[in-house]
């Protein structure tokens, strides 16, 4: 059974056993090192204070977890918004990175949100620390190539590019203002 739900501060130790293999063992993400629990729990609380920031259950264990973010952090950016999903390595190809995006989509649009992008790590050839699976998924979920760095991450004595990929939400008129998803989920 699979559950979708709102993560808590209690969900960080989880949370960041599957944030550290990536860290550890891949180039998905450019950090070296693994954040400390502390730093860990307190990046999860600032999203949260604005952002939906969601986990996936399987068979009641968390497997994976998805949010969003301020997109550069100016107010004309309001209605932009940068996504990030991790799963458990045993979690993937199997529903939960698709229902924990369609999940953070539909609180993203109850916000008044329009543009979602992602920023990924792309080989320029595959090896064992990066393939184009990440991009792949995105694209399978109507994320469209925007942008592309050449050589910008370093990991593993390797260098890597990064691509943007941007999804629209709806249409683009007078805009209204965001409404923070705590005030959502009260609603």
């Amino acid at each position: 059974m699979m559950l979708v739900r709102d993560a808590a501060p209690a969900d960080a130790p989880r949370l960041l056993e599957i944030y550290a293999h990536y860290v550890k063992n891949t180039a998905v993400t450019f950090e070296y090192d693994p954040p400390s629990l502390g730093e860990f729990r307190a990046r999860m609380e600032k999203t949260m204070r604005r952002y939906p920031y969601l986990v996936a259950e399987r068979d009641g264990r968390v497997e994976g977890y998805a949010y969003a973010g301020a997109f550069v952090g100016r107010a004309a950016y309001d209605w932009s918004c940068e996504t990030t999903i991790y799963l458990a390595p045993a979690a993937q190809k199997c529903g939960l990175g698709r229902a924990l995006y369609e999940a953070l989509e539909e609180a993203l649009r109850a916000m008044g949100v329009l543009n979602l992008y992602a920023c990924i790590a792309l080989p320029q050839t595959e090896d064992e620390y990066l393939t184009a699976n990440s991009a792949q998924f995105h694209a399978h979920l109507g994320y469209q190539k925007v942008g592309l760095f050449r050589r910008c991450g370093y990991k593993f004595g390797r260098w890597y590019d990064m691509i943007w990929m941007e999804k629209t939400l709806g249409e683009h008129r007078a805009a209204a203002p965001i409404v923070p998803y705590p005030q959502i989920k009260r609603a």
